[in-house]
């Protein structure tokens, strides 16, 4: 529409905060100029949802027959975008309530908040633009000039023109407009023409608006989906519809693993449709750039990657969730808000958890599928998400003595269920990998026994046992305490039926590791429990956690080798001979790079050792030593 002149135009100055607010806007470096098209569709969308509400009870509306939607048109010669909508339309009182000063928009806090978390990043503001009600400004990031033209619903209202140049003024003037709604004009910067472009203003579109409920119309085509999948009964989507809009949403041609819808209406309405996908790395065409869930409120697209509604061990879940409750226009306190999140949070978090058991239950082989892929995460969460343990931890799956193939099948349900008669504890042992924690010396009296124990040989296990302590009931319990006591039985003192030093003998090699290995180790004993390995390094009641330990190490703190108990199994042949040697050639070197060796060794067993690779040097100088005195 063409810019008319009249004489009884009147020019306004902005309120302080709104130039303050349109100065940030104009002059901040900011990455996301599109927002301005979202924030012009929303209120229109606001516009076309007030008056179908005001025509449910009031039929004496302006054109009370026109099709309720929105029109984008562009203009490449006069380098304008205009956006018409048959909304509720304003008057020359609301244009400047609405458009010039405070009022309901939100700015004051708006601004405080910037101030606040968003001082120097461009993306948190787009962000905040939705949230707070103040996306009509935004327009000024691409607009060199702004005419807004409406005309209230009421039959008796005439039309009236807002136009600023996002200065410090704005004017008002009558206008020609014979139809209901609102008309904007924005007239581009040269540095926004990417936005005369259709197939930009699409792109755009099916970002942010593709699930406004009105028509959008560019260049005649309805450009934008309207009815959003997760607003939609269950009952009406096939499967293909949920691989579909999961491919549409991710980019990843995999199918899911598996999705949720949720609809709830108490205690906060909410909807959301979440995903987990089939890989944990999805490769390069993934659009994941960071991990949240999409943010929408009445369908239209506010946050892209909101970290509020799931804790960060959950980061894996794609997924939408879209509220009516949470506002546009803040105006109550914020922390009613950020209660509302938490409320969906809680619900989500416990749906997801739930669907997770139940698949665990029914399909076991499509739940390895996804602990294979996320099964760390949930160790994650375990150890940095106290209140969930109790929730997590039957979703637990471990190798174990008693599994058979490389599938960590055994969970701690399946665990306790054939513990002996007399077993009060489960055991477990830690490793760097499954090989480590097959041939750990400390599982010596277990396999005699017949004792079950799972195998913790991820990185983040260390952390998890800080908070894992006991799971119905039944204490964890790590099997390089010095003080096991387990069940004797008949296949256990089979198992050990070799001969043993006398106690003469294993006392000269008892002090000689003593000797060698000084303060490193709080004592040398004899073992009860070793059968198959020569040592074993146990850990006293009472020290520092060796979670605690391993943790120190894996972070790359400050990081001691602790002192622990070494218990020697004096029916071992390695041990027998180390006596023989001692007895014959006392002073042999070879008997005490043994000695080193063998606590080297029982070190790296126990993922304790602080470099690994030294053992190469004393490795070789022990077997140099060994041929010499062949």
């Amino acid at each position: 529409m063409a810019e008319e002149t009249v004489e009884n135009a009147q020019t306004y100055t902005f309120q302080a905060e709104i130039q303050q607010l349109l100065r940030i806007l104009v002059h901040s470096l900011y990455t996301q100029k599109e927002i301005f098209l979202r924030e012009l569709i929303s209120n229109a969308s606001d516009a076309l949802n007030r008056v179908q509400f005001e025509m449910l009870t009031n039929a004496d509306v302006l054109d009370p027959e026109a099709e309720l939607g929105i029109w984008i048109a562009v203009d490449k010669d006069a380098r304008t975008l205009t956006i018409t909508d048959t909304g509720i339309g304003m008057d020359r009182d609301e244009l400047i309530d609405n458009l010039g000063t405070i009022a309901q928009s939100g700015a004051a806090r708006f601004l405080k908040r910037l101030q606040e978390e968003a001082p120097d990043s461009a993306r948190q503001m787009t962000d905040l633009i939705g949230q707070f009600g103040v996306g009509f400004y935004s327009v000024f990031m691409v607009a060199e000039r702004v005419r807004v033209v409406s005309r209230s619903a009421r039959p008796d209202a005439t039309a009236w023109a807002w136009t600023s140049d996002g200065s410090t003024t704005y004017t008002i003037e009558p206008a020609d407009k014979t139809t209901r709604g609102t008309e904007i004009t924005v007239f581009l910067k040269e540095d926004a023409e990417e936005f005369l472009r259709p197939y930009r203003l699409r792109e755009v579109i099916k970002t942010h608006s593709d699930f406004i409920p009105f028509p959008i119309r560019l260049d005649g085509e309805i450009v934008n989906q309207r009815t959003a999948i997760w607003r939609r009964p269950a009952g009406e989507l096939s499967e293909d519809d949920y691989r579909a809009f999961y491919n549409q949403l991710t980019l990843d041609f995999q199918d899911p693993l598996l999705h949720l819808h949720i609809a709830s209406d108490a205690p906060v309405q909410f909807y959301s449709l979440l995903y987990v996908p089939s890989r944990a790395n999805r490769g390069i065409l993934s659009a994941r750039t960071d991990h949240g869930l999409k943010l929408y409120v009445r369908k239209v697209l506010i946050q892209q990657h909101n970290k509020d509604f799931l804790p960060h061990y959950l980061r894996f879940v794609d997924g939408v969730v879209d509220s009516e409750d949470l506002p546009l226009n803040v105006a109550r306190e914020s922390i009613q808000a950020t209660r509302m999140i938490k409320r969906i949070g809680a619900s989500i978090k416990g749906k997801l958890l739930g669907e997770l058991e139940h698949l665990a239950e029914t399909d076991p082989a499509r739940y390895l599928e996804f602990w294979r892929e996320f099964g760390v995460f949930l160790k994650e969460g375990i150890a940095t998400e106290p209140d969930d343990v109790e929730r997590l931890a039957p979703l637990l799956r471990f190798h174990s003595t008693l599994s058979d193939g490389e599938q960590p099948t055994v969970s701690l349900r399946d665990y306790v269920g054939r513990m002996a008669d007399d077993q009060n504890e489960i055991y477990y042992v830690l490793a760097d990998d499954l090989k480590s924690a097959a041939s750990s010396p400390h599982l010596d009296p277990f396999k005699a026994r017949g004792l079950e124990v799972l195998y913790m040989i991820d990185t983040v296990d260390s952390f998890m046992l800080l908070n894992l302590r006991e799971f119905d009931g039944k204490r964890l319990r790590n099997v390089d305490d010095a003080g096991l006591e387990l069940p004797q039985r008949e296949q256990a003192e089979a198992a050990s039926d070799q001969p043993a030093l006398d106690d003469d003998a294993f006392e000269q090699v008892r002090k000689r590791f003593a000797d060698v290995l000084g303060e490193r180790v709080l004592e040398v004993r004899a073992s009860q429990l070793l059968t198959e390995n020569p040592v074993r390094l146990a850990t006293p009641e009472g020290q520092l956690d060796r979670n605690v330990q391993r943790v120190y190490r894996l972070l790359e703190r400050e990081y001691h080798v602790p002192q622990r108990i070494l218990e020697l199994n004096r029916r071992h042949p390695l041990i027998r001979n180390l006596a023989a040697w001692i007895r014959e050639e006392p002073d042999a070197p070879i008997i005490n790079e043994a000695i080193e060796q063998l606590y080297a060794g029982a070190l790296l067993v126990d993922g304790l050792h602080p470099n690994p690779a030294e053992m190469v040097s004393h490795i070789h100088t022990f077997i140099e030593r060994a041929t010499r005195r062949s």
